[in-house]
């Protein structure tokens, strides 16, 4: 009896130290609707199936080797946010952030190179889809995620990321620059945010900084992996309160200016004269 008694307290200790599911992070809802969870396969391959099937009605050979026209993106513009997701289950699953998709029984899942913004992801079982959900992805900022098939989807956390390169500075531009694949602006575009991009973050930018101090470490921070066009300068320093913050803003932006005799577009962006004469006589000495 007594031997009975130990055990059932070191039992009951060792589960109160457990990690349970579900017990930690951020619930995030389920938003596959039930049709699409009764079909097997993810959406990406049956779509690319598809292709193929037009492909070969064609009467055209399905090897990529016969391509003789290949849709080259040497200055696609990836994202700097990543996506750590974790499903301590066995199983085989798959799961798709974005246009990228893994699939393995290891339950770790590391997604880079995402773009910011809403991202839908998906989770599937043995091809079939149990999980979607939208994710608001952040530029140098990686995701933490758990999931359970019993309980959801949570959000651990989000931290930031300083070193988005991987041992490279300004990726596209170490493999596009011998090809010489410039823009008609005169600028390599390799790593300058494309408009798209520009408008997701300046978005994030006015919903989540209301002040001068959070928007230039925001900015700051995105200077490290990107260039920006004279135009994108332009708005982001007329979005700063005060003249100094502006100014200031306008002379550590020059350096990573992609069109550099645009620049007179962020002389818009100034209320008081002395400030855009200023900023006229760095551009001349730099």
């Amino acid at each position: 009896m007594k031997k009975f008694f130990i055990g059932l307290v070191l039992f009951t200790a060792i589960n109160s130290f457990a990690q349970e599911a579900g017990k930690a992070g951020e619930l995030l809802k389920n938003e596959a609707s039930a049709s699409e969870m009764q079909i097997s396969g993810n959406v990406k391959s049956r779509s690319k199936a598809l292709d193929y099937s037009k492909e070969d009605k064609r009467g055209n050979q399905n090897n990529p080797s016969k391509n003789k026209n290949p849709n080259y993106q040497w200055n696609k513009n990836y994202g700097y946010a990543e996506v750590f997701l974790r499903i301590p289950e066995q199983g085989f699953f798959t799961v798709e952030v974005d246009d990228q998709a893994i699939s393995n029984g290891s339950g770790k899942y590391r997604f880079f190179d995402l773009q910011s913004g809403k991202t839908s992801v998906s989770i599937y079982e043995n091809g079939f889809l149990i999980y979607r959900t939208t994710l608001m992805l952040r530029n140098n900022n990686r995701m933490i995620l758990d999931f359970f098939t019993n309980k959801g989807l949570y959000l651990l956390d989000l931290y930031p990321v300083k070193n988005q390169s991987y041992g490279f500075n300004d990726w596209n531009d170490v493999w596009n620059t011998p090809y010489g694949n410039h823009s008609g602006d005169g600028y390599d575009s390799g790593n300058v945010m494309d408009n798209s991009t520009f408008r997701q973050f300046f978005d994030m930018l006015q919903k989540n900084e209301k002040f001068d101090d959070g928007k230039l470490a925001l900015i700051n921070q995105q200077m490290q992996n990107s260039l920006f066009t004279s135009a994108q300068i332009r708005d982001l320093v007329k979005y700063m309160s005060f003249d100094n913050n502006k100014l200031a803003l306008a002379k550590s932006m020059y350096k990573r200016c992609a069109d550099k005799n645009k620049y007179f577009l962020v002389y818009e962006a100034f209320d008081f004269e002395n400030s855009k004469r200023e900023l006229m006589e760095f551009v001349a000495k730099s």
